[in-house]
């Protein structure tokens, strides 16, 4: 069924969370239990890892916490948080060293985005625990989120996707140790690559699709978007063909147990994971473009763009690349309709000769 890889993800990330909740004080298994019906299982997964870090940074620097650890912190405790606080903790982590987690100390870093996520963590917890009156105070609300600065996109031009494309083919520009697995999976990776830039799907819908999603009688492969809601997305002949040829190729190895029905198979006959699709992207694309970072994201970039010249339609945009609002694809490809805008300030001549006249 088209729901077990990710109801693999969904599982996976209940248990890392249960695991992290040990670390945590008691009160955080209420929250977390109290907005389980209103998150995804990855995002409370994330505001676990926030919350341990932010609880961390104030046993350590909050001087009426000194001497208490994570665990012995109560919504007595939480309720003397103070706006100052948060604010240190947002400047704190900016810039600092902490366990990477095998025992060895890293530097982290974190700009508007990192920074962005964490207030939602702790905005969302105090949140929680204000509604319900279990604390009298309400800190987080009064901390302003840092602006988040819009990036230019990066995307591939076209005949950038055609070099893309074609270096999957043969493998030119790739090392000798890189080309010596190329015979063995460039069936699959032209297969995957196409299906990426022909229909701009994520790179966790992609990994996740099975033998039994795919359907030649409608050109439509069955995709889980985020959230788990069901789509079916349709592509034309040349990704028929890369799909075609690859599932020939596929049904010929017999893959480990548990992935069976899964379409995209790594070497170790296994489903292929996210970072390994992500590596080989970047294996290719470095080969075509030195001046782009080029990801799986990138290429869902390079299609929605493609689709936006094409069409002209945000909407139509929105829906195949799935965004819940419309807003969300408006930003991204504002860069492109303030170029049409600029377009639009020499296609009407008012005069042919513009010249003042002399007198």
């Amino acid at each position: 069924m088209s729901g077990s890889y990710h109801e693999e993800q969904r599982r996976k990330n209940i248990l890392k969370l249960r695991d992290l909740m040990l670390d945590l004080p008691d009160f955080c298994f209420e929250y977390f239990q109290g907005i389980e019906i209103t998150t995804a299982e990855r995002t409370r997964l994330g505001y676990g890892y926030d919350l341990k870090l932010f609880f961390s940074y104030l046993c350590e620097h909050k001087k009426e916490f000194a001497g208490k650890t994570i665990d012995d912190l109560t919504l007595e405790d939480l309720d003397t948080v103070q706006v100052r606080d948060i604010e240190r903790f947002l400047e704190y982590v900016t810039y600092y060293q902490g366990d990477s987690g095998d025992g060895r100390v890293r530097e982290f870093k974190n700009g508007e985005n990192g920074k962005a996520r964490k207030i939602a963590a702790i905005r969302s917890l105090f949140k929680y625990f204000y509604r319900k009156q279990s604390i009298h105070n309400n800190p987080a609300m009064l901390i302003t989120t840092p602006k988040i600065h819009e990036k230019n996109i990066i995307r591939l031009e076209t005949d950038e996707m055609a070099k893309l494309l074609d270096e999957v083919d043969t493998a030119d520009k790739l090392s000798k140790h890189q080309q010596a697995y190329h015979e063995a999976t460039h069936l699959r990776d032209q297969a995957l690559i196409t299906l990426l830039l022909g229909t701009g799907m994520r790179v966790s819908e992609c990994v996740g699709i099975n033998l039994s999603d795919i359907d030649y009688s409608i050109n439509g492969v069955k995709i889980t978007r985020k959230g788990g809601n069901e789509a079916v997305l349709y592509f034309g002949k040349e990704i028929e063909e890369a799909l075609k040829a690859y599932e020939k190729q596929r049904r010929e190895i017999v893959p480990l147990a548990g992935s069976e029905d899964a379409f995209f198979l790594s070497l170790q006959k296994k489903r292929i994971t996210v970072r390994a699709v992500e590596n080989l992207v970047k294996k290719y694309a470095s080969s075509v473009t030195n001046l782009k970072k080029i990801s799986p994201h990138k290429l869902r970039s390079s299609y929605g763009t493609a689709l936006y010249n094409e069409t002209n339609d945000i909407y139509l945009v929105a829906d195949v690349l799935g965004h819940k609002d419309v807003n969300t694809t408006r930003r991204h490809y504002a860069q492109m309709e303030d170029s049409r805008r600029r377009q639009a300030a020499g296609a009407v001549i008012i005069r042919e000769d513009s010249t003042p006249k002399s007198n």
